[in-house]
């Protein structure tokens, strides 16, 4: 089975910030986009890649868990991983204070497939994200 994660440093700009000095809670799920955007580019499966196969993969299902606050000049590791491939695309993450390793959130999203053309929900994953992530088909 391939290692479906992959891991970005980040560091949180000042324009993040919030008024009480700490990156706003709703940034929080821009770093899940840049994350999942890593991910899927190591599989060369990206959204625009997804699109020009046929596919289009909204998030329809999201959590976080905020554990600690991240703050101005505090380095972040996030670890995404693909945890379900087979009805729709689950993604955890896991962000750490880079020096510490400490966990500061978790969280996952959740994709379903949308045939371009039809503009259907597919009930199983298309082919082509078994191949890109090289994962048997079920």
């Amino acid at each position: 089975m391939p290692d479906l994660s992959h891991a970005i440093a980040l560091d949180p700009a000042f324009h993040d910030l919030d008024p009480m000095d700490v990156v706003w809670h709703g940034n929080y799920v821009k770093y899940l986009e840049i994350a999942r955007c890593a991910l899927l580019e190591k599989y060369g499966y990206n959204y625009p890649q997804m699109r020009d196969s046929g596919y289009i993969w909204p998030i329809v299902d999201m959590r976080l868990k905020y554990v600690q606050s991240i703050r101005f000049g505090q380095k972040v590791s996030i670890e995404a991983r693909i945890v379900e491939w087979e009805c729709r695309l689950k993604i955890e993450y896991l962000i750490r204070d880079a020096a510490t390793g400490h966990k500061i959130n978790k969280a996952y999203t959740v994709q379903v497939a949308v045939d371009i053309a039809s503009q259907e929900m597919l009930y199983l994953c298309p082919p082509v994200l078994w191949e890109k992530l090289g994962v048997p088909a079920p």
